[in-house]
């Protein structure tokens, strides 16, 4: 059979693969280049991961820094009191307000509160009916706790042995807990001192609190509260500036 090459159809996609090609070859040149012989999604982990470390090593650094130049500061002004009548009256009137600014060790009868995420079933199975969010412990449930704790009338609560002040703030990071610049893991451990009967009480009229009993129910998320006859809340330790405030 002769064949006429005057008449030869060429299929439009037989000539696209060239330019196909080229295009992938530049995308893969490019995205080596970028990464440099790494995994890129690898490397934007373990860099978080590393900075993460990093902060909180920082941080530890400059709160060692802040005890000793706070505790030199308390040196001088003690000198001070000794020479000066209106600095010693001064003086006696910050630590009248020690106690209640959470800046003094704290101990007495209280309780315990333990919240954790649900153990999931082989291979990472979730539970009937549950979505992933449904499984971990939210920062709205250990602000609920917390809040309760409060309400009832706590002298004193500490997170995972942290002092909340009445300027702490309960923030969450995936399923880990942000906090005086610091991350923790669950479990969270929520540590009280004052009234047992008065806090577990608010803590079961807390409607926030519910929506976490009844997830912990129907989920298997950990809220277990335990009455303590001698708890000790270590002192607040952080900086006592503040960033935003307001006079009304």
């Amino acid at each position: 059979m002769r064949r006429s090459v005057g008449s030869l159809r060429v299929d439009p996609w037989t000539a696209l693969v060239p330019v196909v090609a080229l295009v992938a070859g530049l995308i893969f040149a490019t995205s080596g280049t970028t990464a440099q012989g790494t995994d890129l999604r690898a490397g934007q982990s373990s860099q978080l991961t590393d900075l993460i470390a990093q902060r909180e090593a920082s941080v530890a650094d400059q709160q060692a820094t802040l005890a000793g130049l706070q505790a030199d500061v308390q040196a001088l002004t003690d000198q001070a009191a000794g020479r000066n009548g209106a600095v010693a009256e001064a003086q006696a009137l910050g630590r009248a307000g020690l106690p209640s600014a959470g800046l003094t060790a704290l101990a007495g009868p209280g309780l315990t509160v333990t919240l954790d995420d649900a153990q999931l079933g082989p291979n990472g199975a979730l539970p009937t009916g549950a979505r992933p969010d449904d499984v971990v412990i939210h920062q709205s449930d250990v602000q609920g706790v917390v809040n309760a704790l409060w309400a009832a009338g706590a002298d004193g609560v500490s997170i995972m042995g942290r002092r909340l002040t009445a300027t702490s703030a309960v923030i969450c990071v995936g399923n880990t807990l942000l906090l005086q610049g610091r991350t923790y893991s669950p479990p969270f451990v929520v540590t009280a001192v004052g009234s047992a009967g008065q806090m577990r009480d608010q803590l079961d009229a807390s409607e926030q609190v519910r929506i976490l009993r009844d997830a912990a129910d129907r989920y298997g998320l950990t809220y277990d509260v335990q009455e303590e006859r001698g708890v000790t809340l270590a002192p607040y330790d952080g900086t006592l500036d503040m960033q935003y405030a307001r006079t009304d």
